[in-house]
């Protein structure tokens, strides 16, 4: 079974590599010296401070494994794969919400550096999906939970990180 391909803009990547780096110098060294420091309280039967670092410590384990296994199979789409005439992964998309009349700016991405917050969408997502390939000036309607959204899309740049 072939595994999914991750797709990331320069930015995700270089994140990506940064968060691998501090887990493998910094936080695995600090685990392993509170696992050192709950053994020197005795019994581990009953010790928190040592069951506490041993889970942390799995879930940076784990994390690791997510990180380089996701780096594997890493696709970095550059500026020059990012057209502006088209939606693609890598655009940045200013569009008009129909029903309320707002305007908001979306940067379509792979799902692995998603982040709302930031109005960062995955391409996975269901705005992401329904902007994907349409050109400006397009109507989009995108299913939601509570219904349909209706957007004009106004603009189309590159990402400008």
């Amino acid at each position: 079974m072939s595994e999914k391909e991750v797709i990331l803009t320069p930015s995700g990547l270089k994140k990506l590599e940064e968060e691998l780096e501090y887990l493998k110098t910094v936080k695995r060294k600090e685990v392993a010296e509170r696992i050192k420091i709950a053994i020197g309280y005795g019994d581990l039967s009953e010790n928190s401070e040592y069951e506490d670092a041993k889970n942390e410590q799995a879930f940076i384990e784990g994390r690791i494994i997510t990180l380089e296994k996701m780096l594997r199979n890493v696709k970095v789409i550059s500026d020059n794969d990012v057209q502006t005439d088209t939606v693609s992964i890598g655009s940045t998309v200013r569009v008009k919400d129909l029903e309320f009349n707002e305007e908001i700016e979306y940067t379509i991405v792979g799902s692995a550096e998603s982040d709302p917050l930031s109005n960062k969408i995955s391409n996975e997502s269901p705005v992401g999906e329904a902007l994907l390939g349409q050109k400006k000036g397009a109507i989009v309607e995108v299913i939601v939970p509570a219904g349909t959204i209706r957007y004009e899309i106004l603009d189309i740049q590159k990402n400008n990180e």
